[in-house]
């Protein structure tokens, strides 16, 4: 590593789509900016490298999960987990940003100094242990919020007494034979409603066990119109066009079940009611508590997992957990549940900026004493921004538009000569959670994150219509944003 930078005017931490995504967007519009990704794995592509289990996909079209700078070629738009990956990839070998990465560090902290208008990064090889320190006068975490070395496990009662096998599908092994086996899948989110169709051709069974229904919405696996377009059209306009319906349509659908949740729950019902026998207890199994979009919708490709549940390979059961036995589960009710494998794919941990540790001038950052600013950004933390998607849409929207905004802000500090930006926090706004979800991963952790604030520019909007606007067009200087320049 002698031959790379100690100094570099951006480090980014995270080599997965939003870190890619963002070296992309700097060496576009801050072509003389130099910059390092700090990568804690050995390979690009964050989740859609580290998760392998059958089945893995987006849960969001890709047209608007891929970036707004390069189309989305393929014709699946619910695409596999590997064309995703894939995609990630062609995209940092097209715009050079391989050579930029230096894999294998996880940055455990970073130190600001004012005096110097610069960062000091601490990374760790996870090899060897060995230590690295570089500087940078920008600091960007592209880490997502996830937790990648553990996923949530509740605990379960009598797991030791279990004679099968037990996988998390966050650190699914690479020679597990489902094969006709009985397979108990623990969950009823995004992860199992992926599992579930996917191994239900070999498996001898598969059960979705689940505390609660989610809301689940069959769309198609493919977009004829984006497809059509394709061929017809510039690449380039195609897409555009395409991921401007796909926005428009995904918006309407969050407005309309948040301002008409009844109607959305009789229109999905009726969907329901098309795709399950006639006889199908959607009342106790596909009729959540909550409204629509107060937890995220899942998404299934052609239906496939309603196909399985007309097929009879899979069934659901709804009920709790009393204990795991020798041979599978025994429920709440009393019933029993037999499996040579339990999968559970129980949630995921959260974990703010990879864990790394921040401190400026000699103070360590506690963030929920901070408060986000324009989502991207936390008070009172200089040259510091990060990227957080939407919950309510594709996480690639947020990010595409944060990265933009944080050129522009680079831009203007280019042009007027400062060294230092630091958005100032308004004491007279009230605090919120950095979060509106109810979902249970956001709920465990939202304590240790920043507090999000109840008016803009500390509030954390999840509206792409709107967020386009202000993050594009509003002022760099906007009262709330301090700039500051070194003494020479």
């Amino acid at each position: 590593m002698t031959d790379q930078p100690q100094h570099v005017n951006v480090v980014i931490v995270g080599a997965g789509l939003s870190g890619i995504g963002a070296a992309c967007h700097l060496q576009a519009e801050l072509p003389a900016k130099t910059y390092t990704i700090l990568e804690a794995r050995d390979s690009i592509g964050g989740t859609w490298d580290l998760f392998r289990y059958p089945g893995i996909r987006s849960d969001s079209d890709m047209f608007t999960l891929g970036y707004r700078f390069k189309p989305w070629t393929e014709q699946k738009a619910i695409a596999d987990g590997h064309h995703i990956l894939s995609y990630v990839k062609e995209t940092a070998r097209e715009y050079g940003v391989e050579r930029h990465i230096r894999f294998g560090y996880r940055v455990v902290s970073a130190e600001w100094s004012s005096t110097h208008a610069r960062w000091t990064v601490r990374a760790l090889r996870g090899d060897t242990g060995d230590a690295m320190e570089l500087t940078c006068d920008f600091l960007l975490s592209a880490t997502g919020y996830y937790r990648y070395d553990e996923g949530y496990l509740p605990e379960f009662a009598g797991t030791e007494r279990f004679g099968g096998t037990i996988v998390h599908p966050q650190h699914w092994p690479e020679d597990l034979d489902y094969a006709d086996k009985r397979v108990v899948v623990i969950g009823s989110g995004a992860t199992a409603v992926t599992l579930v169709p996917s191994m239900a051709p070999d498996a001898a069974h598969v059960t979705m066990l689940q505390r609660s229904p989610s809301y689940i919405v069959t769309i198609p696996a493919k977009d004829a119109i984006g497809n059509a377009l394709r061929k017809v059209l510039p690449g380039k306009l195609a897409y555009a066009i395409t991921r401007w319906k796909n926005v428009l349509i995904a918006t309407g659908f969050y407005q309309l079940s948040r301002r008409r949740p009844g109607l959305v729950k009789k229109l999905l019902r009726k969907a329901l009611q098309r795709q399950l026998p006639a006889d199908y207890d959607i009342d106790t199994h596909f009729k959540p508590s909550y409204n629509p979009w107060d937890q995220r919708v899942c998404l299934v490709p052609n239906g496939d997992l309603f196909r399985s549940i007309r097929r009879g390979q899979v069934s659901i059961v709804t009920d709790r957990i009393e204990t795991f036995t020798e041979t599978g589960l025994r429920l709440a009710s009393g019933a029993t549940l037999d499996a040579d494998i339990i999968i559970t794919a129980t949630g995921l941990n959260l974990l703010a900026f990879g864990g790394m540790e921040l401190v400026v001038d000699g103070n360590s950052v506690k963030l929920p004493e901070t408060m986000a600013y324009k989502g991207m950004m936390l008070s009172g933390v200089p040259n510091f921004g990060y990227i957080v998607g939407y919950t309510n849409a594709s996480w690639t929207l947020k990010a595409d538009i944060a990265c933009e905004y944080i050129c522009r802000l680079l831009k203007h500090m280019v042009d007027n000569g400062y060294d230092s930006c630091v958005p100032e926090r308004d004491p007279a706004v009230a605090e919120e959670p950095f979060m509106d979800f109810s979902a249970g991963y956001v709920q465990r952790s939202i304590g240790n994150f920043p507090k999000q604030g109840e008016k803009a520019p500390w509030r954390l909007r999840m509206n792409y219509l709107r967020d386009v606007f202000t993050l594009r067009h509003s002022p760099i200087a906007d009262g709330a944003m301090r700039f500051g320049r070194l003494r020479v």
